[in-house]
């Protein structure tokens, strides 16, 4: 009988929003029992007081302040150095720079036979100082992964250590039948978001900072709102940009008609209150909201980006040129003009791309292999 692995898998934040969506917990998800033994573990936050661990889950909230993730992080070091001695992990899976980078200098010490580091976006090893310690400290212990093959091609690019030997594309994935499980009717996740229930509702979804573009998105609908006064936008989520947009939305006139419906658990529920969904990113590493939009059948439309091109030409989606306010409004306007019988077969079509191209199984087969060592990398395997 073969060994039973223990693994930690690291994430930097605790995010309660999402954790049906996100991507640790989809891999946690592919992983039996009875061949993997995981610690799930997170370097900031926590779940509220009354929230409840699934079942036979172990999780570990090292709850480290800000501060203490800044600088020589020498706290953060010594109590992982500690952790991780005393756990003996076989197999340690990181997402993010900051876990990453924690990792590649405390494996000097503990020698993990296999490290594999997640990256999840573009920039993260922009700065030299970061690349000078990357090219410095991986070794033949790391394997990298990208969630998308663009991620790929920019990590080996930098040339800092990252290979096409030693780094890999497994492109995201959505548990489809769980999505669909848990959406609401279309008045349902209307009358839940606060949405008027008549008119046709453009629809985004993700975290309002700027490279999320919903910004240029605010000042498209502007546009073609005063050509289908029926139309109104929504946009799910919650950041540092809310105040910016919502004077945005008031300078354009648009306080009846534009909705910033705030951070809501499990955002994926609501993707049916919307009739089309938008994705305005400067930059994305894969695009999972993208994702979670075809899952309610509905027409996509995004930002002409590396990592979100390929998704959208195989969904039959429209593209607009990133940060262009007047190539999306076209791309609005053209939505908008389709009948609803062509908005429903559109969202068909992307539905079927969904099943076809990003199945949860597959990726999650995926993670099991290189977790376990089975398969040499060789490149993109997406």
């Amino acid at each position: 009988m073969a060994k039973t692995l223990k693994i930690l898998q690291l994430q930097t934040r605790y995010n309660a929003a999402d954790t049906n969506s996100d991507l640790g917990e989809q891999i946690l998800q592919g992983l039996p029992a009875e061949r993997f033994e995981v610690v799930n573990a997170y370097l900031e936050g926590r779940p509220a007081d009354d929230a409840i661990d699934p079942p036979g889950r172990r999780q570990v909230f090292f709850e480290f302040s800000e501060k203490d993730m800044s600088g020589l992080r020498r706290k953060v070091q010594a109590r992982l150095l500690a952790f991780c001695r005393e756990e003996s992990f076989d197999v340690v899976l990181l997402h993010r720079f900051k876990a990453v980078n924690l990792f590649m200098h405390l494996n000097k010490k503990l020698r993990i036979a296999r490290c594999i580091g997640v990256s999840h976006g573009f920039g993260e090893y922009d700065r030299f100082y970061r690349r000078w310690q990357a090219r410095r400290l991986i070794d033949a212990c790391w394997r990298f992964v990208g969630v998308s093959p663009a991620v790929v091609d920019y990590l080996v690019s930098l040339r800092c250590g990252f290979t096409k030997a030693n780094t890999v594309a497994i492109t995201n994935a959505l548990d489809i039948d769980l999505a669909e499980s848990l959406q609401l009717s279309r008045d349902a996740a209307r009358q839940a978001l606060g949405l008027p229930m008549t008119p046709v509702i453009i629809g985004a979804i993700g975290r309002l900072v700027p490279i999320k573009g919903h910004a240029h998105l605010i000042r498209a609908f502007a546009v073609v709102s005063q050509e289908f006064p029926h139309a109104h936008l929504a946009i799910i989520g919650g950041g540092r940009e809310q105040d910016n947009l919502a004077a945005l939305i008031a300078e354009s006139g648009l306080q009846e008609r534009a909705h910033l419906c705030g951070t809501q658990p499990d955002a994926m529920r609501y993707v049916r209150a919307f009739d089309i969904f938008a994705m305005p990113s400067l930059q994305e590493g894969l695009g999972l909201a993208l994702l979670e939009g075809m899952s309610g059948r509905l027409p996509v439309m995004g930002s002409d980006i590396p990592a979100m091109r390929p998704l959208l030409q195989g969904a039959g989606g429209r593209l607009f040129n990133p940060g262009d306010v007047a190539s999306l409004t076209e791309q609005l306007r053209a939505g908008m003009t389709d009948s609803e019988a062509e908005r429903a077969a559109q969202g068909e079509r992307a539905y079927r791309y969904l099943r076809r191209e990003h199945d949860i199984d597959d990726f999650r087969r995926k993670y099991r292999e290189l977790l376990e060592g089975d398969q040499p990398l060789t490149g993109s395997s997406s």
